[in-house]
């Protein structure tokens, strides 16, 4: 989106406390009418809220009061060091999971946008990881309706070839090898930014179990938040994402068994581009279509 598309609404950057406490940068963005309804905007795996910010505006030029933020040890929610000018603190030693993700960021992100908005319904956007952790959160039961994008339970076998070979040499022979030694993940092994080890650790494990986070029995009791969550559910995913496949897709979603969620296939033919992929969804090119399509269903009660 253009800035001066992005000046149509108001953005305050602010930071919102986990549940444990720890403060996540976050941006608010909110429309200059009225607001008809509140969405919390969740990231995908080293990805910062920075990349949906477009979207968000979007949203939020349609009547939304929208919240992007970043996960602890990503992004605006990495630690300063005490030395040198706005540089970031080394994550050797840095303590976070993708379970506290969840568990401590997400639930805790959900919870101040209801507390905030209490009068508007409460839609979730989950992004890849951002999907999957609407399962595992103890206050699902709050958000009204979520769409998915490229969300899924990323088994390695479930990717498209040659993409999980890629991927199952990468996480055993170099990624976790070299997570281990380092203490951290670092962005130029060939993930998006710098990953607190256990969280790299974690979603390597994820990748190679069959059912992913369904077969951790660190997690045993929080899976269960999955059928707790009772609203709408619409799941996108794109013909040429190599990670959300159709089948990967559809393995999250077989998680939400108290509701029967409903999952749209997109090829790029459709919305008249030559590539989509994990990512592509956020550029702005898909203001009238991808993003159009996504509002009228996501901005309703």
């Amino acid at each position: 989106m253009t800035d001066a598309a992005q000046d149509d609404v108001f953005r305050d950057d602010i930071l919102v406390p986990a549940v444990d406490g720890y403060p996540l940068a976050a941006t608010l963005f909110l429309p200059r009418g009225p607001k008809r309804y509140a969405v919390l905007i969740n990231s995908a795996t080293a990805t910062p809220r920075k990349i949906y910010r477009g979207f968000a505006a979007y949203l939020a030029q349609h009547g939304a009061a929208v919240l992007t933020y970043d996960y602890r040890g990503i992004g605006g929610s990495r630690q300063k060091d005490v030395v040198g000018f706005n540089r970031p603190k080394s994550l050797v030693g840095f303590r976070a999971s993708m379970a506290d993700w969840a568990m401590l960021d997400v639930t805790a992100a959900v919870s101040w946008m209801r507390q905030r908005y209490q009068h508007l319904p409460l839609n979730y956007f989950g992004h890849s990881f951002g999907g999957q952790a609407l399962g595992l959160l103890t206050n699902n039961a709050e958000v009204s309706r979520a769409l998915f994008v490229a969300s899924q339970a990323a088994y390695w076998k479930l990717m498209t070839a040659p993409e999980r070979y890629r991927v199952w040499t990468y996480l055993n022979l170099i990624g976790v090898p070299l997570t281990n030694t380092l203490g951290y993940a670092p962005a130029w092994s060939g993930i998006g930014e710098d990953l607190p080890k256990e969280v790299f650790l974690q979603w390597a494990r994820w990748v190679m179990k069959p059912r992913y986070l369904f077969d951790d029995a660190s997690l045993v009791g929080r899976v269960t938040n999955f059928s707790n969550y009772t609203g709408k559910l619409r799941a996108l995913c794109f013909a040429d994402d190599p990670w959300a496949t159709p089948a990967a897709v559809a393995l999250l979603c077989s998680g939400f068994d108290a509701i029967r969620p409903e999952i749209l296939t997109i090829a790029p033919d459709d919305v008249g581009v030559k590539k989509i992929g994990h990512f592509g969804f956020f550029r702005s090119e898909h203001r009238d279509t991808l993003w159009q399509d996504a509002a009228a269903w996501l901005l309703r009660e």
